[in-house]
């Protein structure tokens, strides 16, 4: 029978062995990568297709997959006839782009409710307005007070940009001086990813300036320069993961795809949708 300091002397030996064998290192915990649980189209990427059958085109962009729309404009419908087929179809409809002429302006308003949106944007500023810094100062004001009324009927206001205002006036950037010039809880922005590197700009520095003002990304793509010619998502050169890697910081609650020209709208806005289905970031 093995003696009890036999024993002792065994197991410590075996214990030290143990401690003496190299150990694999444990990797640290990699973070889960992220996909889209949502992904929303741009309805004037199917403009023409919605003059001539609405209700049919409506009824596609759910079938291709998307479970939201922005839209811009209603097509002689109502809102709550819009309303109702948004509902038949299962999708929602967050934003609007809008004019900020009075009457349209008003109307906006008050459809926003029933169709069920939450944000209304402005995505345009005439030329004859936006020819000086002053000018772009004045349009500052006049979207402050628009999101003032948006606020008041329970609504966010925000302002989309193109690549206009990525051109300097005297040394300063336009889109800069709008976004200082208005408050951030009242305006906010829907960045359009094609415009503003287009622009010679990159997203994720105003994200990094201006963290949680972005509620939503327009998402297209460009080819390279000089021509930037607009193509499918995932078909040309912006780095859509880089970008929404960030999207904690941004603020982005919101992703509507979009192509101004596409040569046929339906495969365009499935390639987009396919390619964004599958992206991991």
């Amino acid at each position: 029978m093995m003696e009890r300091r036999d024993f002792v002397r065994t197991l410590g030996a075996a214990a030290l062995g143990q401690v003496l064998q190299p150990r694999t290192p444990r990797p640290y915990p990699r973070t889960p990568l992220r996909k889209l649980d949502r992904i929303g189209l741009q309805l004037y990427t199917v403009r023409h297709q919605m003059e001539k059958d609405f209700e049919g085109t409506i009824a596609r962009v759910a079938a291709t997959g998307y479970r939201e729309v922005e839209f811009v404009g209603y097509f002689g419908r109502t809102p709550r006839d819009v309303r109702a087929l948004l509902d038949h179809h299962g999708l929602s409809a967050p934003s609007s782009h809008v004019s900020l002429a009075p009457e349209q302006w008003r109307g906006a308003l008050d459809a926003a409710p029933i169709v069920g949106h939450r944000y209304l944007v402005i995505a345009w500023i005439p030329p004859e307005e936006r020819r000086t810094l002053d000018d772009y100062k004045r349009a500052a004001e006049r979207l402050s007070r628009a999101a003032t009324e948006a606020r008041a009927a329970g609504l966010q206001f925000a302002y989309h940009n193109h690549d206009f205002e990525f051109a300097p006036l005297d040394g300063k950037l336009p889109y800069d001086v709008l976004l200082a010039e208005t408050d951030p809880n009242l305006v906010q922005l829907e960045v359009d990813l094609y415009w503003i590197v287009k622009g010679g700009q990159d997203p994720l520095a105003y994200f990094a300036r201006w963290p949680g003002r972005f509620p939503m990304v327009h998402v297209k793509d460009s080819g390279p320069p000089p021509d930037h010619r607009m193509v499918e998502v995932g078909a040309g050169k912006i780095d859509f993961k880089r970008i929404f890697a960030q999207r904690d910081q941004a603020g982005i609650q919101h992703f509507f795809v979009e192509h101004d020209e596409p040569a046929d709208a339906f495969v365009s806005i499935r390639a987009s949708y396919e390619y964004l289905k599958r992206l991991e970031f």
